[in-house]
């Protein structure tokens, strides 16, 4: 493919604009563009922008404008660019700018400014899995695009729209394509997991001959038989969550749930407008751990939410301590442009909202070690991620990647990426598992 066309290309913020990345990736792949490695060795940009919270936006606008000082040609897409007049304002030398999951509309502007190689030997250069930014062993699977919610804090809707799920026979070729060239884990991820199919009333589909509904709990069921790990992200805990508790008992799905609870106060909880605010979810708790006593709850958590007071903090930090979760992550509260939390009084000043979200960690972390400890001794299987020079590192079933803890197994080395091994745990800390091979 050497004297194609070439585009550089930036992706910032979640797996979800990740997933983005790369089917316009694989696009281009598909019609013989080269990806360049550098600034310097592209015909033109494209930048993936996020534009979730504020601090996103401005790290966006640099990336544009540093591709723009580089390069001079740049595309922009992603969350960001739903909002093009912020964009424009900051940039207006950009070439294009489109919404997020704008396959099409960033090939199309691909093509009118740089257009596509026409000898036939520079085209289908992409696998048939696609291109991953993912190391081979694991990938993520988005099930839907949007979201129905309107969180205060929230401006994901009116950048990425409301809910579409992806019918369930796409979804499991893509799935089958992925476990056929060698992903080991596949990572559900959409904006609203638990809500996928509501928009199509769960209407029955197909796939390999079988009817399926286009539900959770059929996908996961279906998804099992590939025989890899599924785990699932960002679920919100409605009732139908139960029903994925047997599939995770029976180790059809790993036992690992990511519920961003946010908060704990029932009015902010409510002043949030989160769709489970009425929900008693220490009981749920309970439920989902007498159903699956191996599962593992990760949650994450805001605090300095516009009129927090100390008291409703505290009552946050009860809730961490009742409930014992497994793994949290926690940002301190930041305005958003066009979220309504924006216009709620009694927004505490940063330093506070820093200082609670350092205390809220410390306290999950006492809680973290005090866990992990209680693993020492067990035996668990781990799926190896890399090997250095100090030996193999790895995950256990209740360890997502990038995110969650890791397994180390120090002086042991004779592993590949995606190897499952046996382990037996050794010792821990706060966060991670160490580890020897059985």
């Amino acid at each position: 493919m050497s004297g194609g066309p070439s585009v550089g290309f930036v992706s910032l913020g979640c797996p979800k604009a990740a997933s983005d990345a790369e089917r316009i990736l694989t696009r281009l792949a598909e019609e013989g563009y080269r990806i360049a490695p550098s600034y310097a060795d592209a015909d033109l940009v494209i930048v993936n922008t996020c534009g979730f919270i504020d601090a996103a936006v401005t790290e966006s606008l640099e990336a544009i404008g540093e591709a723009l000082a580089a390069n001079g040609k740049v595309i922009v897409t992603g969350c960001l660019g739903a909002r093009e007049d912020v964009v424009r304002n900051a940039h207006p030398k950009v070439l294009a700018v489109t919404g997020p999951h704008a396959t099409e509309a960033v090939m199309q502007t691909v093509r009118r400014h740089l257009p596509p190689p026409e000898h036939a030997s520079f085209r289908s250069f992409a696998p048939p899995q696609g291109v991953r930014l993912t190391p081979a062993h694991f990938a993520y699977l988005k099930i839907s695009e949007g979201c129905n919610h309107a969180c205060a804090f929230c401006v994901i809707p009116q950048l990425r729209g409301p809910l579409v799920s992806r019918p369930i026979g796409e979804v499991l070729d893509e799935a089958k394509r992925l476990v056929a060239a060698g992903v080991k884990e596949l990572l559900l991820i959409s904006q609203d997991t638990s809500a996928y199919g509501v928009d199509l009333k769960y209407r029955l589909g197909f796939w390999g001959g079988r009817p399926l509904k286009t539900r959770l709990k059929e996908l996961c069921a279906a998804l099992a038989d590939f025989g890899v790990w599924v785990r699932l992200h960002y679920v919100y805990p409605y009732p139908a969550v139960d029903d994925l508790l047997p599939l995770m008992a029976a180790g059809k799905i790993l036992p690992y749930l990511d519920v961003p609870f946010q908060h704990a106060s029932p009015r902010i909880l409510s002043a949030m407008k989160r769709p489970a605010a009425a929900e008693d979810m220490l009981k749920r708790i309970a439920n989902w751990r007498s159903l699956c006593p191996e599962i593992t709850l990760r949650s994450t958590f805001i605090t300095g939410f516009p009129g927090e007071t100390e008291a409703e903090f505290q009552e946050l930090l009860d809730f961490l301590r009742a409930a014992q979760l497994d793994r949290v992550g926690a940002f301190a509260y930041s305005p958003v442009a066009g979220a309504p939390a924006n216009a709620l009084p009694g927004l505490p000043p940063e330093e506070e909202r820093e200082d609670r979200l350092r205390r809220l960690m410390e306290t999950q972390e006492d809680i973290s070690a005090e866990k992990l400890a209680r693993k020492i001794g067990t035996r668990m299987t781990v799926l190896v991620d890399a090997v250095d020079d100090e030996g193999v590192i790895a995950r256990s079933p209740g360890d997502a990647p990038e995110v969650d803890g890791l397994v180390c197994l120090d002086g042991f080395f004779a592993a590949q990426p995606g190897d499952f091994l046996q382990a037996r745990i050794v010792d821990a800390d706060a966060h991670d598992l160490y580890a020897e091979a059985i």
